[in-house]
């Protein structure tokens, strides 16, 4: 029998996440999985597991665990202090929890993010392919709750690696690159100028569908309504206040506000460890 994982403490948000859901949007399903996809992958790689193996991503508070057996875990992503039994250990590394050990992943000291990876990962049922909690659709695990029971898989031998791993900084500031398009005809030439001169704020109100932001409002030259249309990942879309919303990982498929342009996806792992206030600047190349 493999380790299992009781939640103690599960945090304001915290879910399974994996690589996602790829190829069913044509099924109205969205990819969901980890936001910071490097980070799920180096805790992974780290602990001998898959690239894509599910593993705990928490939300600014983060969350506690007790496993049945001792286990390895590796605590990455947004830094956050971690203790075993109440005493201080390593972040961004392998640790080892004894059996019956509470580890407590703390509230987040900068970005938002931080992801607990398990040796074997989080071997919940997957659905259509994927361990991951889909916030939007409600496929796959329910958000965590204090009690639950993860069961875990069987670990691989632990890699010969560095001491230590270069876990990207949370943003200061956050840049995006943008490719315009399909719908930035729909705006004015001065929305434009301004979408890409104008500095925006991260919106307390961000979430893992979108990444919401508050600043000037982008004017429309076209009033008409625009009938539902696929909606991909790093979507910026523009609803009716003006507000450029950048579509995450729970996105919806199909969206009827106009799509003013496209982030690419290696640019979206910054934005899921921007806090609300940071800086974001959209740049087209």
């Amino acid at each position: 029998m493999t380790a299992k994982l009781t939640v103690v403490r599960s945090g304001a948000l915290t879910t399974v996440q994996d690589g996602g859901r790829r190829g069913h949007a044509h099924l109205g399903v969205p990819r969901s999985g980890a936001l910071d996809a490097p980070a799920m992958r180096l805790a992974n790689r780290l602990l001998g597991n898959t690239p894509d193996a599910a593993v705990l991503e928490t939300t600014l508070t983060g969350c506690a665990l007790r496993p049945d057996r001792a286990v390895t875990v590796v605590v990455g992503g947004a830094p956050c202090p971690v203790t075993v039994e109440r005493r201080p250990v390593a972040w961004g590394v392998p640790v080892r929890v004894p059996a019956g050990a509470v580890l407590n992943v703390g509230g987040v000291t900068a970005g938002v993010r931080a992801y607990v990876a398990v040796a074997g990962g989080v071997a919940v049922d997957p659905v259509l392919g994927s361990r991951a909690t889909d916030l939007l659709s409600g496929l796959g695990p329910a958000p965590l709750r204090d009690g639950d029971v993860l069961p875990l898989g069987a670990p691989a031998p632990l890699p010969a690696l560095p001491d230590s791993a270069p876990w990207p900084a949370p943003p200061t500031e956050l840049a995006l690159p943008l490719t315009l398009g399909p719908r930035a005809d729909w705006f004015a030439p001065a929305a434009l100028r301004t979408l890409t001169s104008a500095t925006y704020r991260v919106s307390q109100h961000s979430n893992r569908i979108g990444l919401r932001t508050e600043g000037p409002a982008l004017e429309r030259v076209s009033t008409g309504e625009l009938p539902s249309e696929g909606m991909v990942l790093g979507a910026v879309q523009v609803p009716p206040d003006g507000g450029p919303v950048v579509f995450l990982h729970d996105h919806p498929t199909t969206g009827g506000y106009p799509v003013i342009g496209v982030v690419p996806e290696d640019a979206l792992a910054a934005a899921a460890q921007a806090t609300a206030g940071t800086p974001v600047r959209f740049t087209v190349g």
